[in-house]
Parts: structure tokens; sequence; C-alpha cells
């Protein structure tokens, strides 16, 4: 387990460490007198030099932004290292063993001399793949991937980009040629060992190194070009080593450590490419994954180069996704950390789900830019992706929606900001704002496993079982609701008296319209078998009707045919008033009409909080609009 270094151990790498080299290899010094030196100050930008170190005091000093401390702190800004790392890291460019409190050891698990073992094999692992890839007729396919990418040999060499040999062997020969064992390319990874010795693990593959902060190669990502590859993955990285732990590795980190700072601003993408293309267009605070969902180490790695603290102004963390559902479900992952840092979190996606690399092929540079300067806040993006799910267009889906999206809300870190987040919201789920804020009292908060299913509370294609839930899968309907229970009598008077309803009765009503499913499934029946023919039986018509019947609900039609209506019946005649059942009629049609105004209001609600919403559109929906409330009043006066 990691410990703390022995006090006086950090003493002595203080003490042997000379402050004026150390800063020297990153600032230009000058004399600036007897035991001075002076250069432009690595930590904000000056035109007059201010940064001050004093090799004798062992201390350094910026006068325009107050900057100062000693050669630990020094490694520990400029590298973005935790104490404990720059300590390691100086003691390595000593050669000093450093000892640890009793029962630790350092932080990876592997001593001064084992560390640069590895490091050194890594490094000469990248030259290998590196002079593989521009110089062998084999690599000429990773050659060609990376052209028709838009990567020439500047790019390559940039980045490092390598070519692992398909012999299988060429790696472990060339390093155990350079004095390295077969233990220490077994342990950095970058050999396996099987029945007949060492064999390359990475083999027929372009190979991109992964750095850490200070530049080290310490691990590789290498994909699959040809389609004979026995390894099926089209991405390998390397294994958990001492030196390499993927949960706390950025890929291009050490290019980008610079913009990201001086900036406040990371990219975060999805790919090797979409890095170096992010990076060729401008986008230098451009870092991706290796091989694992962005978590919590990596906003640990992120926080200390951006100064992610509270009071400061807040960094900003952009997300590219591709537009599919592994795209949507990753973002939904990131909102789930997005508590964990004081920083703003951002998603942008390129229109037809490009990534940042075929953005760039296809449309430029700029594109790769603006894509980032356009993205939106991942709260949005998240209740979006929760509320696409939903069929807006209804008021179940509605009211589902309110139901997925009122957590995410409550979650907000900023309490203040709810009240504009719900009126904002209710624009988008095209509802009225005391509605959403309603949902939003009733709601808990959301927690970060459910955001990172990426799967919302109430999801249609998934429903969760009710307590009216029938037996055969299908909802009882519920007779507390006066619509549900006027749809009820209303198919009792027809079963029991299809006599009194036309054709034109039925056609007037939509089943869609009916609420109750079970009672739209005899509707469907009904409607299909039609009206009662002059020469047929009660039994004959019944009969037809039990035929186009689904199983599920032909109990229901035998209960409905014998069920008593609750109005007197004409004595002569047998039959109920017909004012009873014009008017359950009408009842029915105006709920579907109502349902059709309160559909149109949300979709214009919608559009409304949309700024580039199609006006003419929303002019339609306002005529037609109206129109539905001509029919409403009109149903409404029928019924007296």
């Amino acid at each position: 387990m990691a410990g703390r270094i022995r006090a006086e151990d950090v003493q002595a790498v203080k003490e042997r460490s000379s402050i004026t080299d150390i800063v020297a290899e990153h600032v230009s010094l000058r004399s600036a007198g007897i035991g001075s030196m002076k250069g432009l100050c690595p930590f904000h930008d000056e035109k007059t030099p201010s940064f001050t170190v004093r090799e004798t005091v062992g201390a350094y000093h910026c006068f325009g932004c107050g900057e100062g401390g000693d050669v630990i702190s020094f490694v520990q800004k400029l590298d973005h290292l935790t104490f404990a790392e720059a300590v390691e890291r100086l003691a390595g460019r000593l050669g000093m063993e450093l000892r640890y409190e009793e029962g630790g050891g350092p932080r990876d698990g592997v001593g001064l001399g084992k560390r640069s073992r590895l490091l050194e094999a890594h490094r000469a692992a990248a030259e290998f793949y590196h002079q593989r890839l521009l110089e062998t007729p084999e690599a000429r396919i990773g050659r060609d991937f990376l052209r028709e990418r838009g990567f020439a040999s500047p790019e390559a060499k940039l980045f490092g980009i390598g070519y692992a040999p398909r012999a299988g062997e060429e790696l472990a020969r060339h390093l155990r040629g350079k004095g390295f064992t077969d233990e220490e390319l077994t342990i950095g990874g970058l050999c396996g060992r099987g029945s007949r010795g060492l064999y390359d693990r990475f083999r027929g593959r372009l190979v991109w190194p992964i750095r850490d902060t200070t530049g080290d190669t310490i691990g590789f990502g290498a994909r699959r070009l040809w389609d004979n590859d026995r390894i099926a993955a089209k991405y390998l990285n390397t294994t958990e080593t001492p030196i390499y732990k993927k949960s706390s590795v950025l890929y291009g980190l050490d290019l980008a450590k610079k913009s990201i700072k001086d900036e406040r601003r990371v990219v975060v993408v999805e790919g090797y490419t979409d890095v170096m293309a992010a990076h060729l267009s401008g986008v230098e605070g451009a870092v991706a994954t290796c091989g694992t969902a962005f978590g919590e180490d990596h906003i640990k790695v992120i926080r200390r180069i951006v100064r992610d603290e509270a009071g400061m102004a807040p960094a900003k963390v952009v997300f590219t996704f591709d537009g599919d559902a592994a795209g949507q479900k990753a973002a939904m992952k990131a909102y789930a950390q997005d508590d964990k840092w004081v920083s703003q979190s951002f998603v942008a996606i390129a229109k037809d789900g490009m990534d940042p690399c075929d953005l760039r092929l296809r449309e430029g540079d700029h594109a790769v830019r603006e894509l980032v300067e356009d993205a939106v806040p991942i709260f949005e993006f998240a209740v979006r992706t929760l509320l696409g799910r939903f069929d807006l267009d209804t008021a179940e889906g509605r009211v589902q929606g309110m139901q997925a999206v009122a957590p995410v809300i409550n979650s907000i870190r900023d309490s203040s900001l709810r009240p504009e987040y719900v009126r904002t919201v209710a624009g988008w789920v095209g509802v009225e704002v005391d509605q959403m804020r309603s949902a939003v009292e009733r709601a808990g908060r959301i927690q970060a496993k459910d955001v990172a299913k990426g799967e919302p509370r109430g999801n249609p294609e998934t429903p969760e079982p009710t307590a009216g839930e029938a037996a055969d899968g299908m909802p009882a309907p519920d007779l507390r609701d006066p619509v549900v229970k006027a749809e009820r009598q209303l198919l009792q008077a027809i079963l029991q008296h299809p006599s009194l309803f036309a054709s034109a009765d039925l056609d007037a009503i939509d089943p869609d319209a009916v609420s109750a499913v079970a009672h739209r499934a005899v509707f469907t029946a009904i409607r299909e078998v039609g009206p009662l023919r002059p020469d047929e039986s009660l039994s004959a018509w019944h009969a037809r009707v039990d035929e186009v019947t689904p199983l599920a609900v032909a109990p229901l039609v035998a209960e409905l045919s014998v069920a008593p209506l609750p109005v007197v019946h004409d004595q002569a005649t047998g039959l109920p008033p017909v004012t009873y059942t014009r008017s359950l009629l009408v009842r029915v049609r105006e709920r579907a009409v109502s349902r059709r105004i309160d559909d149109a209001m949300a979709q214009m609600r919608r559009l409304a909080a949309d700024p580039s919403a199609d006006q003419a559109h929303l002019r339609e929906l306002s005529a037609a609009l109206q129109q539905l409330e001509r029919e409403r009043a009109a149903l409404r006066e029928e019924a007296g």
C-alpha cells in the first residue's frame, strides 16, 4: 500500500535537487544579481520577467501572480502532481531510493529502480514501434489508415504513433537486445509468456503511446488493422501494470495540460484519432479515456490541472459523444459524476453523429472548433435525452416524461437555479409550469447509479407493474376516473342495446381516444364488427363480436354485456333513455377532442420554448387549436 515518505528523505530530496536546474528546463533564466535568476513566469502570461529563483534559499517566487514555493511545489504545480508524486519524480532524477513509514511503500507499488526500468522499456518500445511504422513495407496498412483520416508523417511523429509487427516476437527480441529482462517485459505489459516463451503483446496493430503528464510513456493503445487478426477486439490496451492504471490515465494529457490550465477548459473525446483531430483543429485541451468510462479518478486528475476549487470561477468540461444510443448512455454516465466537481459540464454532439475525426475530414478544422463552442450544458442534454424516450404528443407520455426528469431537476447542486429550470423544462415537456413544479416537489433526488444506466424511471418500453395490473398484463380500468366510468357505461349500452347505435355513432369515436386500454380493445372489436344489422339477432351480433375480441378482454365483454346500467329503462321497450346514450357518446367524444387540444397545447408550449422553431408551423398549429376548441364547444352545447 502507498505510505507516507519519511520526512528526512523529503528534506534530502529538497536539499539535493537544484531548483535552478529544474526550473531552467522550463524557463529561460538570466542573472538578476548575486544568487538570483529571473525569467518569464510559467504560471501566467507576462511580457516582463518577474519570476525569480534563488538557489541558495531553494525557493522561487513570481512578483506578478504571487506563485511561490520550493522545488517540490514547483514540480507539483508545473506537472500537476500530488506532493508524493513530485517527491518521487525528483528522487528518480537523483537516483535516490525513498523510504516510507512502516507498512507503506511507493504509490505505484514499485521502487525507484524498477519504475525507471519499466519507463525506459516503454520508451524503447515506443521508438521501436514508431520506426516500424515509418520504414517497413508491412506497416503500409497502418500508414494508409492514418492517411485516410487526414494524418501524415508529421502528425504520426507528434503523437508518437507506431506499428507492431505481425511476427509476434520482434519487440521482445529487440528489447532483450537492449538488456531488458523477461520479467521486466511481462510485468510492464509489453510482452506475454506462452508455452514457447515470450511473445509481443501487440501484433499487426497501429499503436498509440499513452503518456503520463510528464511525457513518460506508460502504456499503449492498439487498433486492429488486419481482417484475419485472431483477436477480434477493435482496440487493445495495456493491461494494468505498476506504472499504468487505466482508471486514472487520459490519452493526450501530456500535450493538453498547458491548454487545459491556461483556458481552464478540457474536452473529453472518445478515441485516439479524435484527440489528434481536435488538437490539429486548434482544440488543444482534448483528451480521451483509455478503454474505460470517464470516472472519479479521471476527475481527480483534471481537477488538479484546472484548479477546480470552490470560490473560483468554474472551469469548463466538454464531453463529445457519438449521437447513437451508446453515446447517449456514455453522456448519462458522465452526468452521474457531475456533482463531484465545481466545474461546469457540457455535451457536444455533431450533426449526423460524427465524431471529431470524421467531422474534421468532412467539414474542416473550423467545424471541430464550432462543435466544442456550441456545446450545451450537460443538464440540458440529460433532460432532453430522458424526454426523448417518451411520446410527448400524448398526455401519458408527458406525465411519464415529467416523472422521469423531476428527480434530475431536484438533483441540481445550486437550489437557487431550480425554479428557473422548472420553467424551462416545463416548456420542453409541453406542460404548465405549476404541473412541472408539483412533479418536482413530489420527486426525490435522482441517484447516480440510475442516471448512469441511461434509463428513465417509468420507461414506456419496460413499464413497472401497477396495483391494478390484470393477470394477463393488461391494466384494469380505473373506474375512479369519471371519463373511464363513462367509457364503461357506453360499452355496456352498446353491447346490451346495439340497435341504439348507428355506424356514424361508432365512427365518430377514434379508438385511440378511449383512455382505458381494456376499454379500447373492446371498442375496437365492436367498431370492426359494426352496428347490429336489420335482420340480425342480438346473439348473432354478439357471436361476431366474440370472434374478433382479444382473449385478454373476453371476460370483460361478458361482464359488460350483463352488468346493469345506472338508469331506469323504458317499461315498454326495455331500452335506456336516448338522452342517456346520447350523453355518453358526447362525453366520450368531448374527452377525445379535449385530449387533442391538450396535445396541441403541449406542442405549442414546446415550440414556444424553442428559439429555432418554425413560426409558420406555430401559426398552423394555432389555427388547428382554434378549430378544436370550436368542436369542443359544439359538443358541450349538444350535451345541453
